[in-house]
């Protein structure tokens, strides 16, 4: 073998190593023991949005606008190489050149060498963005899930409570309670599976008169005409049936002379927007709680997240005030 020959072998080697290293989907980057970049993958340089002139030869800590400069990070790096230990899905979350906020998961390991002695790290990167925000995602709905089983059996055994049973036979108990048992039922039903648009009055009459056993107990009073879409129904059920499920614990639907009246109207400003209020009076005395439960901080999200707008909740003695302010165009 000629020193030609020599030379294409070793160049063949070094193509075939980085073809290896570009075909891998996630970002790559090959550190010496200085943890300079000593090559990086055609991933790396996709994801990051950074060209070789920028990469090759820079140490880790100077790439980008210093993203991977972490203490905690360089304490872990520093240690793989004279201890052959590994960083495994180190978390970074950054606001990266180019390419916004991310959250990176970083992993590192002493490339394999026969004699065990490589001072070469091999550093893996993958962005766990969506991963992340689903995980969140997953866990405001299982929490939400919760959430409402606990309240509907809750509700169950409150409307079991409030049913009149005086002058009622056990017969007539029991078809006055499942009544408004399957009243609940079919809103809840048509809540969650509503399609298309609805009418924000008979999204409101539909959702919150089941929970009351008197005529007067929850009046809606007429406003103007309203269309939703099926997302903004949804979030304004989950809204209705939250506030509506606190009122039969523990507000004015909690007790025979307590009402609850629900209004809106249409605000013209520099954008229409809906004003929804729901008004409790008669009922039990009322004392701010002293932290926020699930109950309030989904009602925050809903109204916040899906319909673009804000809520205010007022604690008064007389009776809980919910206002909520949602511009039109995101409702309608």
């Amino acid at each position: 073998m000629n020193l030609e020959d020599l030379y294409r072998l070793m160049r063949n080697s070094h193509v075939e190593a980085q073809g290896i290293i570009d075909t891998v989907p996630d970002p790559l980057l090959v550190l010496d023991e200085s943890l300079c970049v000593r090559t990086a993958s055609r991933a790396f340089f996709t994801t990051f949005n950074v060209d070789r002139d920028e990469t090759i030869g820079k140490h880790m800590y100077e790439l980008g606008n210093q993203q991977w400069d972490i203490p905690e990070l360089r304490r872990l790096l520093e240690e793989v190489i004279p201890k052959s230990t590994a960083v495994v899905d180190y978390e970074v979350e950054h606001d990266f050149p180019s390419i916004g906020r991310r959250t990176m998961l970083v992993s590192a390991h002493r490339l394999f060498h026969p004699d065990n002695n490589s001072r070469t790290l091999l550093l893996s990167i993958v962005d766990a963005t969506e991963r992340r925000q689903h995980e969140a995602e997953k866990d405001v709905l299982l929490g939400e899930l919760r959430h409402r089983m606990k309240n509907l059996l809750g509700l169950v055994q409150a409307i079991a409570r409030q049913t009149t049973v005086t002058g009622r036979s056990g017969e007539e108990y029991r078809d006055a309670f499942l009544g408004r048992f399957n009243a609940l039922v079919q809103a809840h039903h048509a809540t969650y599976s509503q399609e298309g648009e609805a009418d924000l009055q008979e999204v409101l009459q539909r959702t919150v008169e089941p929970y009351s056993e008197r005529p007067t107990g929850v009046l809606v009073e007429p406003g103007p005409g309203v269309p939703l879409a099926a997302k903004q129904i949804m979030s304004l059920s989950l809204i209705l049936h939250e506030l509506a499920t606190n009122a039969v614990k523990y507000g004015a639907l909690s007790i025979p002379e307590g009402q609850v009246r629900v209004r809106w109207e249409v605000e013209e400003a520099s954008a229409p927007s809906l004003r929804l209020v729901w008004q409790e009076s008669g009922g039990p005395p009322v004392t701010p709680p002293t932290s926020s439960g699930f109950g309030t901080q989904l009602i925050d999200f809903a109204v916040n997240r899906e319909l673009a707008g804000r809520v205010e909740l007022n604690y008064a003695p007389a009776g809980l005030v919910v206002e909520i302010v949602a511009p039109l165009g995101s409702v309608s």
